[in-house]
């Protein structure tokens, strides 16, 4: 089945600058009529010359600078109008494209090639942007222009006019069926580039590993495998356009052989006279080139039919989470968390958590422990909304969280993971994340409540000091103490710890630590944890095991119990 284009879906962009697209469309009709009128001027000089008409040739010279000056303000006008529109819409297809991903749920970004988002965002919208820019700076004059020209052609002779028409109908099939080869191989090839941008994004931001195990010829040959089918694709493309050229330019040659011969019957039986048939060999020169710009617009717009395509899959996807009609902001909670027969699974997965009930009471830490897969991650993700649980519910003071805006839900959950994500930007701003507005006051009380203010401090800039990619240049413990007083400068009621202290050094896991003792008080904590140090103080710990709590008590309770999770503390802390 032939893709459906999303061309069309382009209109409403245009409709906010129909006022601007109103001045530059007078523009092209002024530029437009302009051009039969050089063709009649040309025709005119060539009979005057004939006629030795003095007078009349040192007027010309004053009539060309008028005709040739309004023409380029016209064409000023046309150029500068439309790039203007076009710039605006790219720049509204783009603001709507990345809202339209920010409003996406996890699940999708869990899939997705984070260089095909990039590349979709960047190369895909800029595509389309050349294709509305040439479609009124190029394609709309060019095509007006052909009716104006070929109508002063009639005017003159429509004998010869129809003789340069008879291949018309030819390239017009060739270059339908030129396009929709074009049209085939650019989505191919669109698809190849996305591969390349992906795996960049994927080495690029697995560096470390790459280096550690020695891989870089793998990456290497990745690499090339990847840009070589990049380059299949897109010589395909070149090639069609290739052949597409020289068979069009034969035609348009043979157009004008035969313009030649009927032209000199003509004259040659008096029915045509020189000038007028200068006149008409010069409209036919000026119509060759709108030709081919029309013909390699259209080319380039089969071309940008997969970028429109690529970018409007976007605007049609829907989040799986989403807030109701009538959803109320979250009032400032204390911290009593319910799940109620709650069940999950993921697409095509075996169910994660099963009817699974628990209520955390304000100030109450909990820890979560068990297998790989047992739920954990899962059972604190429902929390935020990350995901929609399939049945039951989940209630934070008593209110179901689904009855909630996510903005104020997610602002009164604090989450310190365990690979801590930092941004291009100062330390202050990496604290204060998500903050337009931020007090320098709060973010240094903040990071020394983290254990962050003594390393933060040692920097030249201090809390100015601009972050590299990534935060490549803190050690993990440190970028672990920035997590912390960004969830302290946040000062949610409920806290979700996950893994936070698993890939740190024994120094560093000493002041995560105690950061983390300081930003639990008063709240009520969620902590996953494989190492089982670090929840030996929780007020309850929970054993999952097939999405199902197995056992729960203090951690003295639980091995006296000499049960699943004595068996997990035995297999870590041998005796």
């Amino acid at each position: 089945m032939k893709p459906r284009s999303h061309y069309w879906l382009l209109i409403p962009y245009l409709r906010p600058h129909s006022s601007t697209l109103g001045v530059a469309l007078l523009c092209v009709l002024g530029f437009v009529l302009t051009t039969p009128i050089i063709a009649a001027l040309i025709g005119q000089i060539a009979t005057d010359i004939g006629k030795g008409n003095m007078e009349a040739l040192l007027r010309l010279p004053l009539i060309a600078v008028f005709l040739f000056l309004t023409r380029g303000i016209f064409q000023f006008g046309q150029d500068a109008l439309m790039a203007k529109v076009a710039l605006k819409i790219v720049l509204d297809i783009r603001r709507k494209a990345y809202i339209q991903l920010q409003s996406l749920n996890i699940d999708y970004f869990e899939t997705a090639a984070t260089g095909d988002l990039v590349y979709r965002l960047t190369e895909d919208i800029d595509r389309v942007g050349e294709v509305i820019h040439k479609l009124f700076h190029q394609f709309l004059p060019c095509t007006l222009q052909l009716v104006a020209i070929l109508g002063y052609m009639i005017y003159l002779n429509w004998q010869l006019t129809l003789t340069t028409l008879l291949i018309v109908p030819v390239m017009a099939l060739l270059i339908g069926w030129f396009g929709e080869r074009l049209l085939r191989f650019s989505r191919h090839s669109q698809t190849q580039i996305s591969d390349l941008s992906s795996l960049l994004t994927e080495v690029f931001g697995g560096i470390r590993l790459v280096k550690a195990f020695a891989a870089e010829d793998y990456e290497i040959e990745r690499f090339l495998q990847t840009a070589e089918k990049n380059r299949q694709a897109k010589f395909a493309t070149e090639r069609i356009k290739a052949i597409q050229h020289p068979v069009v330019g034969f035609l348009e040659a043979m157009s004008i052989v035969l313009l030649f011969m009927l032209g000199g019957w003509q004259i040659a039986r008096g029915q045509l006279t020189g000038g007028q048939f200068i006149s008409f060999t010069a409209a036919v020169a000026l119509i060759i080139d709108p030709i081919n710009i029309a013909t390699n617009n259209y080319n380039e717009f089969k071309q940008g039919e997969a970028s429109v395509d690529r970018v409007f899959e976007l605007m049609d996807l829907q989040p799986t989470v989403v807030e109701r009609p009538n959803a109320i902001a979250l009032p400032t909670v204390q911290g009593k968390v319910e799940y109620r027969n709650v069940s999950f699974a993921y697409p095509s997965s075996h169910p994660i958590l099963k009817e699974l009930t628990l209520t955390a009471q304000p100030g109450e830490v909990i820890a979560l422990v068990g297998s790989s897969g047992a739920g954990k991650t899962t059972l604190v993700n429902l929390l935020p909304r990350f995901y929609e649980p399939l049945v039951g519910q989940v209630l934070i003071d008593g209110v179901d969280i689904q009855s909630v805006t996510l903005k104020s839900l997610r602002q009164q959950i604090g989450i310190v993971p365990q690979d801590t994500v930092l941004f291009s930007g100062t330390i202050a701003q990496n604290i204060a994340f998500g903050q337009a507005h931020y007090d320098l006051v709060s973010i240094e009380a903040a990071a020394k409540v983290a254990n962050a203010h003594q390393f933060i401090s040692q920097f030249a800039q201090g809390y100015g000091t601009v972050l590299g990619e990534r935060g490549v240049n803190l050690s993990g413990g440190q970028r672990q103490r920035l997590a912390i007083a960004r969830a302290v400068l946040l000062d949610p009621r409920i806290l979700i710890l996950d893994e936070a202290t698993s890939a740190l050094d024994s120094e560093s896991e000493a002041l995560v630590q105690e950061a983390l003792e300081r930003l639990m008080k008063g709240r009520t904590v969620f902590i996953i944890a494989h190492r089982l140090a670090t929840v030996r103080g929780a007020d309850r710990i929970l054993v999952l095991e097939k999405g199902q709590v197995v056992e729960a008590g203090t951690h003295e309770m639980l091995m006296d119990q000499n049960s699943r999770y004595a068996r997990f503390y035995a297999q870590q802390f041998p005796s």
